[in-house]
């Protein structure tokens, strides 16, 4: 399968509605992303199983800002919404293919599982900073 280019427009609906999504953020300008595209496309062609997109960050800043990327390349991979890898810098056809194969072989219900005690973690420890709503004190214990 090519890679697809996709907008901040597209790009919830894109992870939402596909079960593993590789995110190449790049920019026309960026020597290592051009070196990169190649790879990208080639190893695309191999995994019709999984899509491959691609983000311009020139044309897409505030997406490339909500996602945190401050260099470019990054590749993000996505599977079952959940974001399982990221890492900026140009990878080689083999280590593309590592990436691509290590998300496939992963357990997601130990994935999801993870993700939900993650949370349930931040909103205990959010909780409890907040303190009483009612300007009660708790005493210490």
């Amino acid at each position: 399968m090519a890679t697809v280019d996709i907008t901040g427009e597209q790009f919830a609906s894109t992870i939402e509605g596909n079960d593993i999504v590789l995110v190449d953020f790049w920019a026309e300008w960026c020597g290592p992303c051009k070196q990169f595209g190649p790879t990208y496309s080639a190893v695309s062609e191999k995994h019709p199983d999984v899509l491959f997109t691609k983000v311009d960050t020139e044309a897409e800043q505030q997406l490339a800002a909500e996602a945190g990327i401050s260099s470019i390349p990054t590749l993000m991979a996505f599977r079952e919404k959940v974001l399982v890898f990221s890492q900026p810098g140009a990878l080689n056809s083999q280590q593309l293919e590592q990436v691509v194969d290590a998300v496939k072989a992963l357990d997601m219900d130990e994935v999801h599982a993870h993700v939900a005690r993650q949370r349930e973690e931040a909103d205990a420890a959010a909780s409890k900073s907040a303190g009483p709503q009612d300007g009660s004190q708790i005493p210490d214990l």
